[in-house]
C-alpha cells in the first residue's frame, strides 16, 4: 500500500498547490494546461478528490 499512498500524497499536494494558485492569483493551473473542464481536466479532479479520502485514512495509520 506504500505506493499508493504516495501516489495519493502527490495528487493532494498537487489540488492543495491549484487551490492555492486559484485562492492567491485566480490562476487554474489545472484548466490552463488540460483545458476548461474536458474529460482530461475532469479526470485529473476526480482523481484529486479520491486522494484527499485516501487522506483521510493515511492520518489514522499507526505507521
Amino acid at each position: 500500500m506504500k505506493i499508493i499512498d504516495t501516489i495519493a500524497l502527490i495528487l493532494i499536494i498537487i489540488g492543495a498547490l491549484n487551490w492555492g494558485l486559484i485562492g492567491i492569483f485566480e490562476f487554474n493551473l489545472v484548466e490552463a494546461i488540460f483545458g476548461a473542464m474536458t474529460w482530461l481536466s475532469r479526470i485529473i479532479y476526480i482523481l484529486v478528490g479520491i486522494s484527499g479520502l485516501w487522506g483521510i485514512k493515511l492520518l489514522f495509520d499507526n505507521n
